[in-house]
């Protein structure tokens, strides 16, 4: 577990996830892996996707992962750590039009 947010994972906390009223957990455990941050209220798994995302491994790892996560009845939404940087508002209108519906 990293204890350094990056700086997708820091915009989208302090700019987003850290005023929900439900409770965020920052890099939670899960099964075998650990997730950037998770909504357990909402089944939602949010994931930040840096680099080592997009290798052919990456994708392979990412497939597996998120097909177990999915196997525990979550939500899996991924934005890449440019995204959060560069439209922070398309980013916040999926999360927050994902809560709308899941309420």
């Amino acid at each position: 577990m990293r204890k350094n947010m990056t700086n997708a994972e820091a915009r989208i906390w302090f700019g987003c996830l850290s005023h929900l009223k439900h409770r965020v957990y920052r890099q939670k455990p899960i099964d075998n892996y650990i997730v950037d941050f998770y909504i357990p209220k909402l089944h939602l798994v949010i994931e930040i996707d840096g680099e080592t995302h997009f290798t052919d491994e990456g994708i392979d790892y990412d497939k597996v992962r998120t097909a177990v996560l999915e196997g525990y009845g979550l939500i899996v939404l991924r934005f890449k750590n440019d995204e959060v940087i560069n439209n922070f508002d398309k980013v916040y209108a999926a999360i927050y039009s994902f809560m709308e519906t899941s309420a």
